[in-house]
């Protein structure tokens, strides 16, 4: 049920995206064998709030950065959820996980707490205003009224592209996917990233 649930309203997310699909622009994507930006962000693990710092992440091994549109949508909770159930296991190969949004930081508060999705498992970070995903080249599309989420809440934050980037301890970018592109679904980011770091 909760499957069936989830698959509803990814449906129902992705064909909202696509209607603001052009303010989208991946020209400019950083592609494997790029140096990833590094960053700072104000970010949340289990609701408790830190500076996440991808320089200070990648000195312990691998990082893997995944950009979602927003939390509490179909397809990016089960993305969260997936990453929080297999989080051991990236623990296991030595990587990290963020997850990047334009949410503020009180959403990622209970995002990052809430049992159903990223548990207190891992970190989400906030760009609200699309700073970090730029860098990566991916450009945010504007947040419009009558688009709500999960919660009933109305989603005026912008929406950036679902994009997962594995990135070495060497700070050089191993693997890209995107849903817009490669057209995987959000818990294929998980597992395809997965693949990768223990293969490191």
């Amino acid at each position: 049920m909760l499957n069936k649930y989830y698959r509803l309203s990814f449906l129902i997310f992705s064909f909202l995206l696509l209607v603001t699909r052009s303010g989208f622009a991946q020209s400019a994507m950083l592609k494997k064998g790029d140096a990833a930006p590094v960053f700072t962000a104000q970010a949340s693990l289990a609701g408790n709030e830190f500076d996440f710092s991808l320089k200070k992440a990648l000195a312990k091994g691998p990082v893997v950065v995944y950009f979602y549109p927003s939390a509490y949508t179909g397809g990016c909770d089960a993305e969260a959820h997936t990453f929080a159930e297999l989080k051991d296991k990236f623990t296991a190969a030595g990587a990290t996980i963020i997850g990047v949004s334009a949410d503020d930081i009180q959403r990622l508060n209970k995002f990052s707490s809430d049992p159903s999705y990223c548990a207190g498992k891992f970190p989400v970070a906030s760009d609200a205003g699309g700073k970090i995903a730029a860098t990566y080249g991916l450009t945010m599309a504007a947040g419009r009224s009558g688009i709500k989420d999960l919660l009933g809440q109305d989603l005026t934050h912008g929406f950036i592209p679902r994009t997962t980037y594995v990135i070495g301890k060497d700070g050089k970018i191993i693997a890209v996917f995107s849903s817009e592109t490669d057209h995987i679904s959000p818990t294929e980011h998980v597992e395809k990233s997965l693949a990768i770091v223990k293969g490191l």
